[in-house]
């Protein structure tokens, strides 16, 4: 009884929460899940592919979650997130926090990229995410509490080369989360925030479309799902900078900061370093 009269109190964070994570089948979102099952919460996994959401689901329940579920859906499908968030909210009564994984790379020359595949970048990580905030934000705000988590990129701080869809989706989702948390500053238990990760070992590198011709690998030093998905769950409850901001690395400040404070050397020396640690054509 007393727990259940914590959770209607504003602000009130229960002990076993309810979390959607999106891109749960592999990389980020998959450690993130895992992590969020360890710690005994009930979890939502969202992706495209059910059947390997079925088997992340078995080791969530493994891992200690309160109960896993899946939800077989495409962040880029408008209605389909709608009708997640409404069955989610149907089922447990809430939302405590939304950890939004999902993503997709491509590699490519500006005028070598094809419409299609621009598209679908764009499509997935940046209006996905804004999907997924424009039906997740207005239950946060009835609730009067939850945390947005959005899994951007240091991409979306700097340029590189040959991945201009990704790049340009990922500063727009920065932007997105920043607008997210202006617009929200009237709600103080509604936590958005934007945690942006360097170069990490996952498999989106294996499945990115690729118009330039190559093997893509994470430049390194790269770290690993895991520790980004720590630093995921460290946000919730708001625990995270109020500006909404959270990078995981220090290296990432360093990166910047040569591409704000040195542009010109930075963009003469970006495309070969870039090209001899992330492209090896031919292989």
């Amino acid at each position: 009884m007393l727990t259940r009269l914590l959770r209607l109190l504003p602000g009130a964070t229960p002990t076993e929460q309810v979390v959607v994570v999106t891109g749960a089948s592999s990389g980020i979102g998959e450690a993130t899940a895992l992590r969020a099952a360890g710690d005994g919460h009930h979890v939502v996994l969202v992706a495209r592919r059910a059947e390997v959401l079925e088997e992340v689901a078995v080791r969530c329940r493994e891992a200690g979650a309160a109960s896993a579920e899946v939800a077989a859906v495409d962040v880029a499908d408008d209605d389909a997130v709608a009708a997640m968030v409404a069955r989610v909210r149907e089922r447990h009564g809430r939302i405590d926090a939304v950890l939004h994984c999902a993503g997709v790379v491509s590699y490519g020359r500006v005028e070598d990229t094809t419409a299609d595949d621009f598209a679908q970048v764009v499509s997935t990580n940046l209006l996905g995410t804004a999907s997924v905030a424009r039906h997740v934000v207005p239950v946060f705000r009835e609730q009067e509490r939850g945390d947005l988590i959005i899994v951007g990129s240091l991409l979306g701080h700097i340029a590189v080369p040959e991945m201009t869809p990704y790049v340009v989706s990922k500063w727009g989702v920065r932007a997105l989360a920043r607008q997210l948390v202006i617009e929200n500053v009237d709600k103080p238990h509604v936590h958005i925030t934007h945690v942006a990760p360097g170069s990490v070992d996952t498999p989106i590198y294996d499945s990115a479309l690729d118009d330039a011709g190559g093997v893509n690998a994470p430049p390194p030093p790269t770290i690993s799902p895991e520790r980004v998905a720590r630093v995921v769950l460290d946000q919730l409850g708001g625990r995270g900078l109020r500006s909404g901001e959270v990078q995981t690395a220090y290296l990432n400040y360093g990166v910047m900061a040569a591409f704000k404070l040195a542009p010109r050397s930075y963009d003469h020396l970006i495309g070969p370093l870039f090209d001899v640690v992330s492209r090896k054509r031919g292989a």
